[in-house]
């Protein structure tokens, strides 16, 4: 297995002290924690968007570009790009941008968001939002797969003129994961096209999201998309990652905070029902605990998704040398036995992304053909098997 760090920069006072850092050293912490997953061997590290509520990610083309500065291996990824609200001509451009300036180490994963108040900022109805995404999205894959493209559609003005965005990608298309949180689109949305799909596994119980996996994977299927390319991600909870030496030190320590929290959520429809820490812990996806119980919880979630990538989020509101502490505690203590017992071929040599990043090879011809080449051989090979 893979493994993530995932900031979608909540900018909250810790409920139980009452304290907050500025937002100059918020955004700071991410770019510096970056930089610790990176020395620590994580695989890549994702920046959140959000327009609207308590979070300071409404600019994360910025917040990656400085952590593409300060970093020289681990990949960057979004969580995720809000594409339902955004140009797509301008996310062309902004991401291969960053593509450029990381020499190849930019996957995008995108969405229709979890935040209902961007649509009307951003003019847009809420109505809108499925359709907004599938155009948008056909739109940007074609600008970063093809130059002098022409296009129209619904939601923006025609593209009359043949038009090249610049700059290109480093090395081809990066590759584009789809989020997928609560409805089956997201997951139809990446199996249309023969994408990963990175579930949030956040605040529902696991069988929720595990319907959307089954239906992601049974469209992939219909669509005769080659299977070695059916990668899938995976959340860790709203409640972030927290690793002592006891689960029951874990739960004494972070349990205050993560009840408060939690109570202090009132969005309807959208709230947690693990409500109190014991809850959380015994039947959450918030991984809390003692390295064995992180292990044991990542493994059985693994048994029923067979992810390829898992992501963490730090608890943001406390301390930072406390959440460097705890990243530490998960390299050290709970990647290693994860990573032997759940083996992937993701970012490896037989992924045509493995060798996109410049520091792997650049792979050529550039990774997104060689996969879609892929997935057209296999809708060939069925065809033919079928046949006969």
């Amino acid at each position: 297995m893979k493994f993530q760090v995932l900031d979608i920069i909540p900018h909250l006072k810790n409920p139980v002290t009452g304290e907050i850092v500025s937002t100059a050293d918020r955004l700071n912490q991410v770019v510096q924690t970056a930089r610790r997953a990176e020395e620590l061997g994580f695989d890549s590290f994702s920046v959140g968007e959000r327009h609207a509520g308590e979070f300071v990610s409404s600019s994360p083309t910025t917040v990656l570009a400085a952590i593409a500065a300060v970093t020289g291996r681990i990949r960057l990824q979004t969580g995720v790009t809000v594409l339902s609200v955004l140009d797509p001509v301008r996310v062309a451009e902004d991401y291969a941008t960053i593509d450029q300036l990381s020499r190849g180490r930019l996957e995008l994963v995108i969405g229709k968001g979890n935040e209902v108040l961007q649509y009307p900022l951003f003019g847009l109805s809420l109505d809108d939002q499925w359709d907004l995404l599938a155009e948008k999205y056909a739109l940007l894959r074609a600008l970063w797969r093809k130059e002098s493209v022409t296009w129209s559609g619904s939601f923006r003005p025609a593209l009359t003129e043949p038009t090249t965005t610049t700059p290109r990608p480093f090395a081809g298309s990066p590759r584009i994961w789809h989020g997928s949180a609560t409805t089956l689109t997201s997951a139809a949305l990446a199996a249309k096209w023969g994408d990963p799909l990175f579930t949030a596994n956040a605040i529902q119980p696991r069988e929720n999201y595990k319907v959307l996996i089954d239906h992601y994977r049974k469209e992939y299927e219909r669509h005769g998309h080659d299977p070695r390319h059916q990668y899938l991600g995976s959340g860790s909870g709203a409640g972030g990652v927290f690793v002592a030496d006891t689960t029951q030190e874990a739960i004494r320590q972070y349990g205050p905070v993560y009840e408060a929290l939690t109570a202090n959520r009132n969005v309807p429809g959208n709230n947690s029902p693990f409500r109190d820490i014991q809850h959380a812990v015994a039947e959450g996806p918030a991984l809390v605990g003692s390295p064995e119980q992180v292990i044991d919880k990542i493994l059985s979630y693994h048994s029923l998704y067979h992810h390829d990538l898992q992501s963490i989020s730090l608890p943001t509101t406390l301390p930072f040398e406390q959440q460097l502490e705890i990243l530490e505690r998960f390299a050290l203590e709970v990647i290693p036995a994860v990573r032997a017992s759940a083996p992937t071929t993701l970012w490896e040599s037989s992924d045509p992304f493995g060798g996109r990043p410049e520091f792997a090879g650049a792979t050529e011809p550039d990774a997104a053909a060689a996969v879609t080449a892929d997935h057209a051989l296999n809708r060939s090979d069925t065809a033919h098997v079928f046949a006969h």
